[in-house]
């Protein structure tokens, strides 16, 4: 893959490179109206769909931080994206352009004041696994093998320049209006922010890993505080597949159990007792050892579960909850889902909607085990993500629903669930976190 040696870091350079991706995306839809002449309606969009995903997404890899974030951060979203998106975007996750050898080489002469070459016995300048905010290096030290990150040059800068950039996107996308509608983007900076700051990093995943080091069948990497600073981390080098490789041909449906069995347990154990979560789950943070073992990584992203809303969150996913439509009501306030100045028939619609969809998407937690490899399940949650990204209902009334918390709670959910069903894990133990303590 061919490599980069220079980033984008201004905000009018980055600007400048977004616009001339818009400019591309302009002539898309001057194709688009054409092929309408000629070919049908799904074919001409199909197409639309793939050219803008391609122009976007080449853009946003090579801008890298922040904006190719968000694009990894969107590809989770498989019920609200077109196919196109979903699958290029996706490729954020760990397969972009990494940096090249000189690049590299100044970054450790800027935090370390050593070149790499002189910090380890050997490290190879060439990055075997690039993504979205940094990219990782094979190295030895004192016969242990090592994973050292490095992150982007400008990356911690230009979040909020970026952030600023790729908003007007984000609101026409999830119809956000109103004028406290800023609380959603404050979170995802100050979230991003968080995540480029690699001293906070590494003291968090020491902390995951100390609390959940217990949990069976899950494996983490140790990390190396003399050998990490704010912008490179060093870490245990990890022996395994990632996650979305295996899920492609694994046949042995005892492994596939263990390992979500494994997985939900570290997430459920996460959210129910130490209240302080994972919000990034997509496959590029997983590996599978040869053993069948999950293997975690990448805790830059971490979000503290606050017990005004943990609580609510969760008595909402009861099934009592929501048959009783007094309870239901209460709790849909305060989670800021209803508002006190919501008209009557925005009252009505969302508190139908919200019915609708949390009555679908809690269904794992209605049960003692369940079957995370049943497609009606997960093709009933697309469907119904379709048809509400296209109700003009829905479009008419103030999309702002929710507490700040959704952003990452929601997230998190819906990238495990994901996980869940590529590895068509079945008879998950929802509960099993309680005898983990």
């Amino acid at each position: 893959m061919k490599t980069i040696d220079k980033i984008p870091v201004s905000k009018i350079s980055r600007a400048t490179k977004l616009v001339s991706t818009g400019a591309k995306v302009g002539v898309n839809y001057l194709k688009y109206y054409g092929d309408k002449i000629t070919k049908s309606e799904v074919e001409a969009k199909e197409r639309l769909n793939k050219n803008n995903a391609d122009d976007i997404y080449d853009s946003l890899k090579q801008l890298k931080g922040s904006a190719l974030k968000v694009a990894q951060m969107l590809s989770m979203e498989k019920s609200i994206l077109p196919q196109a998106y979903v699958e290029k975007f996706s490729l954020a996750q760990f397969s972009v352009p990494p940096l090249s050898a000189p690049l590299v080489k100044k970054t450790f002469k800027k935090y370390f004041g050593q070149l790499p070459s002189q910090i380890f016995d050997t490290f190879n300048l060439n990055s075997v696994n690039a993504a979205s905010i940094g990219q990782v290096h094979l190295a030895e030290k004192d016969g242990k093998k090592l994973a050292v990150k490095i992150q982007y040059p400008g990356v911690a800068e230009s979040i909020s320049s970026d952030l600023a950039l790729v908003k007007p996107i984000a609101i026409k996308m999830f119809n956000i209006k109103g004028k406290d509608s800023d609380k959603y983007f404050k979170e995802v900076e100050n979230k991003l922010v968080e995540e480029t700051n690699y001293i906070l990093e590494v003291k968090q995943s020491k902390e995951i890993v100390k609390a959940c080091k217990h949990i069976p069948n899950l494996k983490f990497p140790e990390y190396y505080e003399d050998l990490s600073s704010e912008r490179i981390i060093t870490m245990d080098w990890m022996e395994g597949e990632h996650l979305s490789e295996f899920t492609e041909h694994n046949t042995d449906q005892e492994v596939a159990n263990q390992i979500g069995q494994a997985l939900w347990d570290f997430y459920m154990y996460q959210m129910h007792v130490l209240k302080k979560v994972h919000a990034d789950p997509h496959p590029g943070n997983f590996l599978v050892s040869k053993k069948g073992e999950l293997i975690a990584l990448d805790f830059g992203c971490m979000k503290i579960v606050p017990e005004d809303f943990y609580t609510p969150y969760f008595e909402l996913a009861k099934k009592e909850s929501l048959e009783n439509k007094d309870i239901f009501t209460k709790k849909m306030f305060e989670l800021e889902i209803l508002r006190e100045d919501d008209s009557k028939e925005e009252l009505d619609f969302f508190s139908a909607m919200f019915h609708e969809l949390l009555s679908l998407f809690t269904k794992p937690f209605h049960v003692d085990t369940f079957d995370f490899s049943d497609p009606e399940f997960f093709n009933a949650i697309s469907e119904m993500g379709q048809r509400y990204s296209k109700s003009t209902e829905l479009r008419k009334m103030n999309g702002n629903r929710g507490s700040k918390h959704f952003i990452y709670i929601n997230r998190t959910f819906f990238g495990l669930y994901n996980l869940m069903f590529d590895l068509k894990a079945k008879d998950i133990k929802i509960n099993n976190f309680k005898n983990l303590k």
